[in-house]
């Protein structure tokens, strides 16, 4: 079974209140080096099979026409969960 990640991201000239809120707890919360955030949504998709690239474009439409607003959200990324793995794995997470 194969997974594939899709990631949206309110678009730059879209107001983010959410992210204003965590933007506004990390100092207090000792998290200095920040200055802003931008908060998403991330969708995981599970296929039967593998993840080949036609799964991916499928995937790709699927986020352009469902899974985002395209008015006020871009479609940040459209990956294979198990090939992009390593490269989003944060050390110590479970």
């Amino acid at each position: 079974m194969g997974r594939v990640v899709v990631e949206v991201m309110p678009k730059p000239e879209i107001l983010d209140p959410q992210g204003k809120a965590v933007v506004g707890a990390l100092p207090r919360l000792g998290f200095t080096q920040f200055t802003s955030v931008r908060q998403g949504k991330r969708f995981e998709l599970e296929v039967e099979g593998d993840v080949t690239p036609e799964v991916l474009a499928a995937a790709q439409e699927a986020a352009v026409t469902l899974l985002s607003n395209p008015v006020i959200e871009d479609v940040v990324r459209v990956a294979d969960a198990v090939t992009d793995a390593a490269a989003t794995t944060v050390e110590g997470a479970a």
